[in-house]
């Protein structure tokens, strides 16, 4: 795994629980969420999935089938992130960042994959 992955790996792993952490605690974010139309239950299972997500991707390091189902299941929980954005019709600057982060777990899934001969 070349240096460049793995910081990619960490800014996102640690992205992810800051996030994470946030989304469960901060009372930011749980006006964030009621702007989106989401409730409590799925801010909070929204935290828990990203500080569960962010954890595989560190834990991925020394057992990479793991980092890639923790970096699959992020993309797709991007997606849905964005699909909100979407539906509430934020701006492209303010749906943005959940663009970005589909794209980087979707190149971190492809190359641990890749490192994993999943897919050559």
């Amino acid at each position: 795994m070349n240096l460049f992955l793995i910081i990619l790996i960490v800014f996102n792993a640690l992205a992810f629980l800051f996030y994470g952490f946030n989304c469960i605690f901060s009372l930011k974010m749980q006006d964030e969420f009621t702007r989106f139309g989401l409730t409590n239950v799925q801010r909070k299972l929204t935290g828990v999935l990203q500080v569960i997500g962010g954890s595989g991707l560190l834990v991925g390091f020394l057992v990479p089938v793991l980092g890639l189902i923790s970096s699959l299941g992020l993309t797709l929980l991007m997606i849905l992130g964005f699909a909100v954005r979407l539906k509430i019709k934020d701006s492209f600057v303010q749906a943005a960042p959940s663009f970005i982060f589909i794209l980087l777990n979707g190149y971190i899934s492809y190359k641990i994959a890749q490192s994993l001969n999943i897919i050559t």
